[in-house]
């Protein structure tokens, strides 16, 4: 730092206060007659010890100490050190080991994952029954509401059997929090409920216009009760999930449509609606394959708890071997079963798998906010 020449304001301040006034400083009270209001006028002349474009502020407690404090080559060197320790927390190894526990796991009970999974199927329902109205299939339609109906009557029961007693699940009810997904989760399970209800009245009641339109809005809530279980995973600080926040969502939603497809399906003996329905098990089941595949090979050794897991293995077998059905035209109801049995299992595959990582693998959470955002596995 620059030496500045004279003394610095502390010492000139000792000097007023000895009775020793700088000279050319000016100490007529600047307000005018004491008791009287004071006329402002710019000042003729500048103030003394006085600094243009707060030259003043360069003066501090580090004055004449002999110091290199805010220097260039100071600057140059905490960037250094900065970008050091960045890379060092971004290196795989850890510096010291791991002492458990890392973060406390999701005590959800087998009822969650099932919930996921009618609720994934009921969302399904409601997209098909949309899709049917659109080509003018009104009867398979109706069909559709009333097993999506069916298939979300048994969420709200499942998720007060998880919580313990009614109560809680009322609580949830109490606050209306969008940053939330177990909040907008809960009252979206109520509005799709309530409109797959309506929907189903009117079909039975022969409003066949407004049954299409209630069709609508369940199929509208449908969009967010078939993905926001993935999301409400991905909000957690479980590796495994948080790390799958891009696709998880995605994974459940189609796996939802597949489910919800091959449900409908079972009911249709025959006419195109079926072999619509299978179409659309086909798509959706070779999504399912093709982004997990993408995603577990994101998660690198992250994944490992959840490719290591029997359930899992037998969903993605269950979804292999419907697609190859469907593509050989061959299986008859085969496909769409083994179609519900691949949602299920992927559901409860990746819960338990989360639970898992979260309890035994602790490594893998403190190297989660170490490692780069998606590194390849065999990099």
């Amino acid at each position: 730092m620059s030496q500045k020449k004279g003394p610095p304001p502390e010492e000139v301040m000792r000097r007023e206060q000895a009775g020793r006034t700088p000279e050319g400083r000016v100490t007529t009270p600047a307000v005018g007659t004491r008791g009287q209001a004071g006329v402002w006028q710019r000042a003729g002349e500048k103030v003394a010890l006085a600094k243009e474009h707060f030259g003043d502020s360069r003066w501090s407690f580090l004055y004449d100490k002999d110091t290199d404090y805010a220097s260039a080559e100071n600057g140059a060197g905490r960037a250094k050190a900065v970008k050091a320790a960045h890379d060092a927390r971004a290196s795989e190894e850890l510096p010291v080991p791991v002492q458990g526990p890392m973060i406390h796991a999701a005590v959800w009970t087998w009822e969650v994952p099932v919930y996921f999974f009618v609720g994934g199927m009921a969302s399904g329902s409601a997209f098909v029954s949309v899709a049917c109205d659109a080509v003018g299939d009104h009867d398979a339609a109706a069909l559709a509401r009333k097993v999506a109906l069916a298939a979300v009557i048994p969420g709200a029961p499942l998720l007060i059997a998880d919580l313990g007693r009614p109560a809680r699940f009322l609580n949830m009810l109490r606050i209306f929090k969008t940053r939330s997904p177990m909040s907008m989760g809960a009252w979206c399970l109520v509005a799709f409920s309530t409109s797959a209800a309506g929907a189903v009245a009117a079909d039975v009641l022969g409003f066949k216009r407004l049954a299409r339109v209630g069709g609508g809005g369940t199929a509208l809530f449908g969009t967010y009760l078939g993905s926001y279980t993935g999301v409400l995973l991905a909000a957690t600080a479980t590796p495994l999930w948080a790390r799958s926040r891009t696709l998880l969502a995605p994974i459940f939603i189609t796996t939802a449509l597949a489910s919800g497809a091959g449900a409908n399906r079972l009911f249709h003996r025959h006419g195109p609606a079926r072999d619509a329905l299978g179409h659309i098990e086909l798509i959706a089941m070779g999504s399912k394959l093709v982004l997990s595949a993408i995603n577990d090979r994101s998660l690198g050794e992250l994944a490992e708890p959840l490719e290591e897991h029997r359930i899992y293995k037998v969903s993605n077998w269950a979804a292999r071997i419907a697609v190859a059905l469907r593509l050989l035209r061959r299986g008859g109801d085969l496909p769409s079963l083994l179609v519900m049995l691949s949602a299920l299992c992927t559901r409860i595959a990746w819960v338990e798998a989360g639970v898992h990582q979260a309890k035994h693998d602790d490594t893998a959470v403190a190297k989660m906010a170490r490692r780069p955002w998606n590194k390849p596995r065999r990099a």
